[in-house]
């Protein structure tokens, strides 16, 4: 029989329609970088890293008035059940440009004409969400870094299962749902950096759906921030 994904209100994993899977953020956790962020939502983890600001090569990329961000999105060959194949892939190249488009708001770039700022993602553990948790990891690095920042970019998926909307996709809803959502939500301006989406919805739907995602997003928001508190409360 077709197991349900929902049953008396409650998913596979027992958690509300409107709840987050449990989340752990720490900051500066990698001591070659100069910015660095550990973000795990469920049993998705993502390890970023910060390089930079530095010399720019090939010289020719680089820009005369302000600094560019390089990122790199990557998936480890062991976080999922089967093998991934090693190396840059079209998906990784696609989430490591709109993951670059979801921070490029928030940053200060122009403070560091004629360099670069790499940001470096790995995906550890896979279980839905890995663009929201690399992004989340990313701008809590960035802020590790001294980055000048306007503000964090806090990120979550929503979508729609067996005709529920539900916060936070994640197992067998990502692949057998109807519609996957991630949004990146920059707070202090309530703006919307990423949205994509995999499905069909009426407009009255997506309207719930962002409403959902932007509470979600801004759980996230303070578990970023405290996360960089308690680095900098222990030092």
């Amino acid at each position: 029989m077709e197991q349900k994904l929902i049953v008396d209100g409650k998913r596979l994993d027992g958690r509300a329609l409107d709840q987050l899977r449990p989340i752990e953020a720490r900051a500066g956790v990698l001591k070659n970088a100069n910015g660095s962020a550990y973000f795990r939502i469920g049993k998705t983890i993502a390890v970023a890293g910060i390089f930079g600001p530095r010399e720019v090569h090939p010289k020719h990329m680089e820009e005369a008035e302000t600094a560019i961000l390089r990122c790199k999105y990557n998936m480890a060959s062991f976080s999922t059940t089967e093998r991934n194949r090693p190396g840059p892939s079209r998906r990784s190249k696609e989430i490591s440009k709109v993951m670059r488009e979801a921070l490029m708001p928030v940053l200060f770039l122009e403070n560091f004409p004629k360099s670069a700022i790499d940001l470096h993602v790995e995906i550890l553990q896979a279980d839905a969400s890995t663009r929201c948790a690399a992004i989340n990891a990313a701008s809590i690095a960035l802020a590790d870094a001294g980055i000048p920042m306007k503000d964090l970019i806090a990120s979550c998926s929503v979508g729609i299962v067996e005709g529920h909307i539900v916060l936070d996709v994640a197992g067998k809803e990502d692949t057998e749902g109807d519609v996957d959502l991630p949004i990146a939500y920059y707070p202090k301006r309530d703006l919307i950096t990423l949205l994509q989406m995999d499905g069909m919805v009426t407009k009255e739907q997506l309207k719930q759906l962002l409403e959902l995602a932007k509470k979600g997003a801004m759980k996230i928001y303070e578990i970023q921030r405290q996360a960089l508190k308690s680095k900098y409360m222990e030092e």
